[in-house]
């Protein structure tokens, strides 16, 4: 059986980090579509930041 990606959901206060020019996005609000949405900068998905205690 193949292994699928699970894309996890975007929620309210989420960081998100692009990789490229080191822009950080705090999702203030979710937009409630059905799919995933990609948050891109400088034209590449931006990547979740890790939580730090």
């Amino acid at each position: 059986m193949p292994r699928t990606k699970k894309k996890t959901k975007i929620r309210k206060g989420d960081k998100y980090k692009c990789a490229v020019c080191g822009l950080v996005v705090k999702v203030d609000e979710v937009c409630g579509c059905v799919d995933m949405c990609d948050i891109v900068c400088c034209e590449k998905p931006m990547k979740k930041k890790r939580k730090t205690k």
